[in-house]
């Protein structure tokens, strides 16, 4: 812990050097998970890019101590050694602890242990004014809630310690046919209401398919009872594909290969980087190291290519998510959908729904039309009318993708009083707010944008701007 308390250190002189001269600054964690065009400006940055150490797995205690940059595949990799792993786990491997933590990641395991920071017990963190402190919901409780969705706009997370559950050497996951939403959405309730199972979350094929939509449920399991299935590997099938064509059945499958199955191809995404390439198993097989979810966020950051695609996840309270998909069909026609079930009981204000439900479901619109691959402003039409009706239905939208509200129609939305009285409090006035942080460019960033897919992933990615 002596290098960490250094390295802690060091990054408390340099934004006490930047609230002293109330310069803004920006964190560089060295990689990034979100959709947004991203750049930095290397002299007005506090790079915490080293804080990627796990430095205790406590057993008895069922939590470990880990730095924000720890990666959901180092994280599961150390705690299952103890038989243990986080309760809620990001489906991919690359998300960080403090990306999640920040970004209030939720996914399928969250039905039963709601959004991630739930999984957190507490957090160092270093105040805007340089000053290091520890916030949980019983100590700094206000900061704590605070900083959860908050996108580091309060301070710098530095530590983490996060509650393990007991692990399982399988997960069994049935697959469930459904033939239309009203179904769908029947059936996640039905599954997050039983007590049996771990995991929930939902494909949708769309009604061109002959199967509308596979809802797979899973249980933690020490023994292999079922056929075994693998993912993970580069000879493994895609998992949408494998849920598309699988029917009703039961199948044993790693824990690893099953917390991180959609890592290949990034759900289905992958599919649209092929081109003129035939989109087959040889192919998968051969591309495979190029489809995994780290490689392609480097390539969409090189390429600026996520100004093409619509990248969605919208939470919505249950009892609207049909009228949402039925305007997403009418409007968008994007497939597959992903619906994954959410219960939360949070006091973060970033999460606070207009609509008091007990069972939300989160929306993952991930693709393209032809209209928002040529045009660009029709590209950010259809994201502001998803806005508008995700406001209009209730729900509101994860902040890691692109965001084009306006200032006023954002705090709108969340509670701006609150949020400003924390930053007041917590001398974070100087800081970008999360509006700056999370709000789009209006113009398409035309640099890299004719890069080939490939040429793109294969070549070196930096997020530092070296303007």
């Amino acid at each position: 812990m002596e290098a960490h308390e250094w390295t802690v250190s060091e990054i408390s002189k340099r934004v006490k050097s930047f609230h002293e001269r109330q310069q803004p600054f920006r964190v560089y964690h060295g990689a990034t998970n979100s959709t947004r065009v991203v750049s930095f400006d290397p002299k007005t940055i506090v790079d915490t890019s080293s804080l990627s150490n796990i430095f205790s797995i406590d057993k008895e205690n069922s939590c470990a101590i880990v730095e924000p940059n720890v990666a959901m595949d180092q994280l599961v990799e150390e705690t299952l050694k103890s038989g243990l792993v986080p309760s809620v786990i990001p489906e991919f491997p690359g998300i960080t602890v403090g990306g999640a933590f920040s970004g209030s990641a939720a996914e399928s395991s969250s039905f039963k242990y709601e959004y991630f920071d739930r999984v957190v017990n507490w957090v160092e963190i270093v105040l805007a004014d340089g000053e290091i402190v520890k916030a949980s919901n019983t100590e700094l409780s206000d900061l704590f809630s605070g900083i959860v969705g908050g996108f580091g706009t309060l301070g710098v997370t530095t530590l983490f310690e996060i509650k393990l559950i007991p692990a399982a050497k399988y997960i069994e996951a049935t697959y469930i046919p459904v033939s239309n939403t009203v179904d769908a959405i029947s059936t996640i309730r039905k599954c997050a209401d039983d007590v049996k199972y771990d995991f929930v979350d939902d494909i949708i094929f769309g009604p061109k398919h002959s199967i509308y939509g596979v809802i797979v449920v899973g249980r933690m399991a020490d023994t292999r009872s079922f056929k075994g299935r693998r993912f993970n590997r580069a000879k493994d099938p895609w998992f949408y594909l494998h849920a598309l064509r699988s029917g009703s059945c039961t199948e044993s499958i790693p824990i690893v290969d099953y917390l991180f199955r959609y890592d290949r191809g990034a759900f289905w995404m992958g599919r649209f980087s092929f081109g003129l390439i035939p989109f087959n198993r040889i192919t998968r097989w051969m591309l495979d190291p190029l489809m995994r979810t780290r490689k392609m966020y480097e390539a969409m950051h090189a390429m600026g290519r996520s100004q093409h695609f619509i990248i969605q996840d919208l939470v919505m309270p249950a009892e609207t998510v049909e009228q949402l998909i039925n305007y997403l069909e009418k409007n968008i026609s994007i497939y597959p959908l992903w619906l994954c079930p959410i219960r939360a009981n949070s006091d973060a204000f970033m999460q606070q729904h207009p609509r008091p439900t007990d069972l939300l479901i989160n929306v993952g619109v991930w693709g393209y039309t032809r209209d928002t691959l040529m045009d660009f402003e029709e590209f950010k039409k259809k994201n502001r009318d998803i806005e508008k009706t995700v406001k209009e239905l209730g729900g509101l939208k994860w902040l890691y993708v692109h965001t084009y509200y306006t200032e006023e129609e954002f705090w709108n939305i969340y509670d701006r009083p609150k949020y400003d009285a924390l930053r007041t409090k917590y001398h974070a006035e100087t800081l970008p707010s999360v509006y700056q942080k999370v709000r789009s460019k209006d113009e398409f960033q035309k640099s890299n944008a004719t890069k080939g897919f490939f040429s793109a992933i294969i070549g070196k990615t930096s997020l530092l701007s070296t303007k």
